[in-house]
Parts: C-alpha cells; sequence; structure tokens
C-alpha cells in the first residue's frame, strides 16, 4: 500500500496538527508536529496494546475501535483500523459548560 493511501485523509482532519500511521514494525507515515515522533508512536502502540487486552465477557467485537487521550492544549485521537494504527493531534477546543 502506498504513502498516500495509507495517509487519504488525514490532512483535510480540522484543527490537525499531525498525525502517525503506525503498524507492529514500526511507523509507515508521519507528519506535521508527529513527523518522525518515534517516542510517541511507541507511547500510542503501547496504549493501544493495554486497550486491546480489555474485552467484554462473551464478546468477539475488538476491545475498541477509537480512542481519544485527551489534554490540556491538545487531543490525540487513536483509529485501529486492520493492522494499522493512525493516530491524529488536533488541536484542543474545549468548549465552555453552560450556566442554566
Amino acid at each position: 500500500m502506498t504513502t498516500a493511501a495509507l495517509t487519504a485523509g488525514l490532512e483535510r482532519i480540522p484543527d490537525q496538527l499531525g498525525y502517525l500511521v503506525i503498524s507492529e514494525d514500526g511507523v509507515l507515515a508521519s507528519a506535521g508536529e508527529l513527523e518522525n515522533d518515534e517516542h510517541t508512536a511507541g507511547v500510542m502502540m503501547e496504549m493501544v496494546r493495554t486497550a486491546s487486552r480489555f474485552r467484554l465477557q462473551g464478546s468477539a467485537d475488538p476491545a475498541f475501535k477509537r480512542m481519544s487521550v485527551i489534554l490540556d492544549d491538545f487531543v490525540y485521537t487513536v483509529t485501529v483500523s486492520g493492522q494499522k494504527v493512525f493516530v491524529v493531534k488536533r488541536q484542543n477546543n474545549p468548549h465552555e459548560p453552560l450556566s442554566v
């Protein structure tokens, strides 16, 4: 699979600061603030492995498909598809709580 096919659409994500496409073999593609960021790739893969161990009893479904890591200034959105992990770093734009 070509790099263009792996990253199709990732650049169009609103408020995107960077992305990683990771497999068990390592980083397949990266850009922006996450370009060549092997450390973040390793941390995200470890989080995916850990989260994958938790399954609902009797469920054949994957443990999860999407995970968000929310920090003050940005959010990592992690999506698992096939044998690949897609990580997008986005600007965090929290909404003010509603007062009634």
